[in-house]
């Protein structure tokens, strides 16, 4: 069995980085023979095998030669250094041996700029140190296809995405966000995600089941996609906004579903956010103080809500 070939790439123009995804070869590529020996008086070969550390060891360090020359492939066909960064997912293909079903468990994660993957002399590391000193994630047992959490894992092709514009450097002569258009304000939100240190693209009118919006991020805690939804009212956003986001989600197949509003929403929808513990709800105070603290504008979200009644 050889070295598969299949891979995807894509290229964040806003971030410069190159997102890369490739099958890393299974873990029987290392031989589980060490060698042969022949036996003249019996005329066979008999097989030496190779003990499973070091089977181990080797199948760890196939991988880490994999990732660190994928990156390199990577930084040095771009001469004109369109790319600053390359983020790499190494996924393998394979079986899961419980249940007999075909997997692709991600075993290598890692992030590097071209500046820190220049400064390294790749003849002279040792593959798998090397990959520790670039803070990669690696599966604790490669060998026995351990999983980890990709850094980036996400896919914007289920989603029809349209061009930004610049609403934040309008706000000035319009603080009242219930006065935006409803695309200003989705775009609003979307600078609001990318200030807050997200990467965001807005969708396309109709064409995503009430998607407004689309963020990633980088931080391996929060992983995946994190849809999001905002609703210009200056009403009640009642619960069933709440659960329709939550089919989304798992439509989706989304990490988070967010839901903010210029207004508010009632007590059966922060109890159905809570039950569902992937959809967060932003209700117009909180809009305006986190619009207030990453776009440093001051703001008016919309009207009061009115003060509700203590539960009996």
């Amino acid at each position: 069995m050889g070295f598969p070939h299949e891979h995807r790439i894509a290229f964040r123009p806003a971030t410069g980085d190159v997102l890369v995804e490739i099958h890393l070869p299974p873990e029987v590529i290392v031989p589980a023979a060490r060698g042969y020996r022949y036996v003249k008086n019996r005329d066979e070969t008999t097989v030496l095998p190779r003990p499973e550390k070091e089977r181990k060891e080797i199948y760890a360090s196939v991988l880490a030669q994999v990732a660190l020359r994928t990156v390199h492939e990577v930084l040095t066909i771009d001469p004109d250094r369109v790319v600053s960064g390359v983020i790499l997912n190494g996924h393998v293909k394979t079986v899961d041996r419980a249940t007999g079903q075909e997997v692709t468990p991600c075993l290598v994660t890692l992030s590097a700029s071209r500046e820190q993957f220049g400064k390294l002399r790749l003849s002279q590391v040792d593959p798998a140190q090397c990959l520790r000193g670039l803070n990669a994630l690696v599966s604790p047992n490669p060998y026995d296809l351990e999983p980890i959490r990709p850094i980036v894992e996400f896919d914007l092709t289920k989603y029809r995405l349209m061009d930004s514009m610049d609403v934040v450097a309008g706000l000035d002569s319009r603080p009242v966000l219930v006065k935006l258009t409803p695309t200003e304000f989705e775009h609003l939100i979307r600078q609001l995600f990318e200030a807050i240190g997200m990467e965001a693209w807005n969708t396309q009118a109709s064409k995503d089941e009430g998607v407004d919006a689309v963020a990633v991020s980088k931080d391996p805690v929060f992983n995946g996609e994190c849809i999001i939804q905002a609703k210009r009212y200056s009403k009640l956003v009642g619960v069933e906004s709440v659960q329709a986001l939550a089919g989304v989600v798992e439509h989706k197949r989304a990490a988070k579903g967010v839901l903010i509003t210029t207004s508010w929403f009632g007590r059966a929808s922060h109890d159905f956010a809570r039950q569902h513990g992937r959809l967060q709800l932003i209700e117009g105070p909180e809009l305006k103080y986190l619009v207030k603290e990453h776009l440093g504008k001051d703001v008016i979200p919309g009207p009061v809500p009115p003060k509700r009644r203590p539960s009996r």
